[in-house]
């Protein structure tokens, strides 16, 4: 298996993303492209040991910053690593790509520039994989669609189920809406117009769930609209930062606190890599005509390591096969 590696994407690009890719290439036996610039790719591979490792690169004279904006790159930056990225799994050289560069320029590049949707598909989910006591589940859409239709809630369920039961190994996934109340009077017209669409799709529909409830791990796919997305996930990363905060603070002031740290350290440390985000590395657009994997800008070498997990595990369980075939028999269906 190829995986192709955006190398100029995570902030203090390309360290942490040359050591990841070989991080991972030793442990997941997969060839791992690095698109970037060439000397300093080199240079920076010179730094760890790659004997009997499959580690490649592919010259990228571009790169895309932070602070780009996706509507501008698809166009004036095509020699990006993003692109070239891409451009091997278009053409079928790599079997995924993986970046942790900008979120917006990878969704643009890859619905608009190079990999495009798969037919059938009105809106590409940017996803999220929540860590929950070591058993994550799939939120979307986490920002790419800030304004839904019904429809396109449904299909960010279909998609997600189909991830949840090939890559996480989930049975008969649980999809819920995320909302304001349990009950169906409750939510917004989107929510309201979107549950009979569910509970005809097929798909296991629990119904709405409460932000406490998917804390209690009763949801596997929990799907909102773009903009409720975001925030809901970039609240529950601020408010794990806050309680890890607060807690060293705790310890850092009372020797008391100092002394129970240390019998608990071994628990603390379970506890943080259950919830660590950088334990599972990113997350797919799903609804492209390809594997891609998104992780954050912050990323160390673990993360980027874990990225390219996902990736490796989207492509072992065919994902973007499963998501066709689904829409081909609903086509057939309509049809007779």
């Amino acid at each position: 298996m190829r995986i192709a590696l955006d190398a100029m994407g995570t902030d203090n690009y390309p360290a942490p993303d040359v050591e990841g890719a070989v991080l991972a290439a030793r442990e997941f036996g997969c060839t791992v492209v690095l698109v970037g610039d060439e000397q300093r790719l080199k240079t920076e591979l010179a730094h760890h040991n790659t004997v009997n490792l499959s580690i490649e690169i592919v010259h990228a004279p571009e790169v895309i910053n932070m602070t780009d904006k996706p509507q501008d790159v698809v166009r004036n930056k095509p020699q990006s690593s993003m692109h070239i990225g891409m451009e091997l799994v278009e053409n079928g050289d790599c079997e995924g790509f993986v970046t942790c560069g900008n979120t917006g320029a990878a969704h643009a590049i890859a619905t608009l520039g190079k990999i495009r949707r798969i037919r059938g598909i009105h809106r590409p989910a940017l996803t999220a994989l929540v860590p929950l006591r070591g058993s994550p589940f799939i939120l979307a859409d986490v920002g790419a669609n800030v304004d839904c239709r019904p429809e396109w809630l449904v299909q960010f369920a279909t998609m997600g189920s189909i991830y949840a039961e090939r890559v996480m190994n989930r049975q008969n996934p649980r999809i819920a809406l995320l909302s304001n109340g349990e009950e169906e009077t409750k939510g917004n017209h989107l929510i309201q117009e979107t549950i009979p669409l569910l509970r005809a799709s097929g798909l296991n529909f629990i119904g709405n769930v409460e932000p406490k409830e998917m804390a209690a791990g009763v949801t596997d796919v929990l799907i909102c609209d773009g903009f409720v997305g975001n925030i809901f996930a970039k609240t529950l990363e601020a408010m794990g930062s806050n309680i890890f905060s607060a807690i060293r603070y705790e310890v850092e002031h009372s020797i008391r606190a100092k002394i129970g740290a240390l019998l608990m350290k071994p628990a603390f440390r379970r506890i943080y890599k259950q919830h660590d985000p950088f334990e599972i590395g990113g997350a797919p657009l799903l609804g492209v005509n390809g594997v891609v994997i998104i992780g954050h800008g912050r990323s160390n070498a673990n993360a980027v390591k874990n990225a390219i997990r996902q990736a490796k595990l989207a492509v072992e369980g065919q994902i973007i096969e499963a998501i066709k075939e689904h829409l081909a028999k609903i086509a057939q269906s309509t049809s007779a």
